[in-house]
């Protein structure tokens, strides 16, 4: 398949994109295990999560 004299922008294209969205999964990944982190952080200071708690507790 030969895409004729536009080739090197069609693959230019696809190869950028292909690694602006590695890079958005690497800095989600990175900003998971960062905001985990800081939960458990939280956590163990004795700061608790509403959605931990039960629907009786009050």
């Amino acid at each position: 398949m030969s895409l004729g004299p536009y080739t090197s922008f069609i693959t230019t294209s696809y190869a950028l994109v292909a690694i602006v969205v590695l890079l958005l999964i690497l800095w989600i990944a990175a900003d998971y295990r960062t905001q985990k982190a800081r939960l458990r952080e939280l956590e163990a200071s004795g700061i608790t999560r509403r959605s931990g708690r039960g629907a009786t507790d009050f």
